[in-house]
């Protein structure tokens, strides 16, 4: 016969689990300063790049408090604007295109200024291996994409998180990542730039989506328990009387 103790275990349990799944859904939230620069990603203190960046003065923001592994599925919310030179600011989705070469291992990219970017990294140096092929956000298209997988250690396009139509969009670790790394999109000087960026990032599949408010799953859960608990001390009264 099952116990209230073990009734009131199973109810905790599942509120346990409900509760957990709405804070991983609900993502994390870390600000990107437009003196992030992505090509620092990974690099110890000390490490410097050409006009006066370098770490950790100009690293990017390393993303804590949700797992990255190959295969899983990001969405970002940004919001906030940047400047590459203190005085043009922009929000995430950046301003006009232009290109950068690769620097540390990571790769170049074509993408607008000001944009917010995101680097995935395994466990290594970014530095000790050749950087991989720049990706090209030249189009307003190619930026509007719906589902995105970059290598490891390639440089890719956040903006504000929304594809065509508004929809959310999905960005796919590759294979060996373990750390995302978040900055901005500037050619040089990351030292003179200004603003932030305010971004929450979220898991698309790490548990189930709840589909009905916590405090109403709860409190369903605990009128059924209520229910069992009264049929149980029905039952044990009856035994009782049976043998009087």
């Amino acid at each position: 016969m099952t116990s209230s103790r073990t009734v009131g275990r199973v109810i905790v349990t599942v509120g346990v689990f409900m509760i957990s799944a709405a804070i991983v859904n609900a993502g994390v939230l870390v600000s990107v300063s437009g003196t992030a620069s992505p090509y620092l990603a990974g690099m110890p203190n000390g490490s410097s790049l050409p006009f006066g960046d370098s770490a950790p003065g100009q690293s990017p923001v390393l993303v804590s408090g949700i797992s990255i592994f190959g295969g899983a599925q990001l969405q970002f919310d940004a919001t906030g604007s940047v400047s590459y030179n203190n005085v043009s600011f922009s929000g995430p989705d950046g301003s006009f295109v232009f290109s950068r070469l690769s620097a540390n291992g990571i790769s170049g990219y074509t993408v607008t200024a000001n944009a917010l970017l995101g680097v995935f990294l395994g466990s290594a140096r970014p530095d000790l291996s050749a950087a991989p092929n720049s990706m090209d956000f030249s189009t307003e298209a190619s930026r509007l994409y719906q589902t995105l997988a970059p290598e490891l250690r390639q440089v890719f396009f956040i903006g504000d998180g929304l594809g065509a139509s508004g929809v959310r969009q999905t960005v796919i670790a590759p294979a060996g990542a373990s750390r995302l790394f978040l900055g901005t999109a500037d050619g040089s000087e990351w030292n003179n730039n200004g603003g932030s960026f305010a971004v929450t990032v979220s898991s698309a599949s790490a548990v189930p989506e709840v589909s009905a408010p916590i405090p109403i799953l709860l409190f369903c859960a605990c009128i059924l328990s209520v229910g069992f608990l009264r049929r149980q001390r029905a039952h044990r009264v009856a035994a009782v009387a049976s043998t009087i």
